[in-house]
């Protein structure tokens, strides 16, 4: 879409008229970009690159994941102006960039309160996608049913058949989830997850937490958010610490099952980025001897 259509197409949306257009990073199958309107709003603007039906639907869906975020979650997230196979337009939120210790602690806060929205199942009434990838949500009763079959084989499976994990390792994934019982807890509550909690994610302004974006939402077990947000060293104790004044985090989370729920972000970005992901996907498993 060049910038005289782009223009065009936000006035009949917004009705104003755009002062200026800047690429934004991020975006799997979209240009991301950002538009100053003549009103002071300040909007994004994600445009498909492809022509692939498949990775199109993903503009809708992740509209559809933003507009829920916004209904179900104390946090802010984008707010959907525009919507189609073609384009996503939203708001856009500000971030200084500067994630203080006061920003864990208004994080650890806010999505602690997030996470005391709850479901009878787990999973979500729509699939989503991570990373642009496929995330199924078909609603189980069993939280160790849904980790097991909607996220790590889910996602062993899928990376395997495109070439990106050994096939003995996608066994040796099969061969951990038998023994899952053993590992987690058998009572779970579902909470609202946004999903892909990592700090590109996090938006931050004025020493205070702004918003969520990019959510992959679904109802889980809040202990495999917490552990995505170590992954990179996102969440500081600062976070933790204020978090677990609030939600307490059960024995054994640090030293165990924040690994073990690791495995499926890390199968994610085997999947999207191969290398040296697959070899942290085979210490995991070293560890639980599978």
């Amino acid at each position: 879409m060049d910038k005289r259509a782009l223009a065009d197409f936000i006035k009949r949306y917004t009705g104003a008229s755009v002062r200026s257009v800047a690429p934004l990073s991020g975006g799997c199958v979209a240009d991301v970009m950002r538009a100053d309107l003549d009103d002071g709003r300040q909007l994004v603007i994600k445009h498909s690159t492809t022509n692939d039906a498949e990775n199109d639907a993903g503009l809708l869906i992740e509209a559809e994941m933003l507009r829920y975020f916004k209904t179900h979650s104390p946090i802010p997230c984008p707010e959907v102006i525009h919507a189609d196979a073609n384009c996503l337009v939203m708001t856009f939120i500000a971030n200084d960039n500067r994630m203080t210790g006061r920003v864990q602690r208004d994080l650890a806060e806010q999505l602690a309160s997030q996470h005391q929205v709850t479901s009878e199942t787990f999973g979500l009434g729509f699939d989503t996608l991570i990373g642009g990838l496929a995330q199924p949500n078909t609603p189980e009763e069993s939280w160790i049913t849904f980790f097991a079959e909607h996220r790590l084989r889910h996602m062993a499976q899928h990376a395997h058949r495109e070439g990106k994990l050994p096939g003995s390792m996608a066994a040796r994934v099969d061969r951990l989830i038998d023994r899952l019982g053993d590992l987690l807890p058998d009572q779970s509550t579902a909470a609202l997850l946004h999903g892909d909690l990592w700090g590109g994610n996090i938006l931050c302004q004025s020493d205070r937490l702004a918003g969520l974006i990019d959510p992959a939402i679904y109802y889980g077990d809040r202990e495999i958010e917490l552990a995505f947000g170590t992954l990179f060293g996102d969440l500081t104790p600062e976070f933790f610490a204020r978090y677990d004044e609030i939600l307490p985090i059960e024995p054994g989370f640090f030293e165990e099952r924040r690994d073990l729920y690791n495995l499926y972000p890390l199968l994610v970005h085997v999947r999207l980025f191969g290398g040296h992901y697959v070899g942290s996907v085979d210490h995991i498993l070293a560890r639980f001897r599978h």
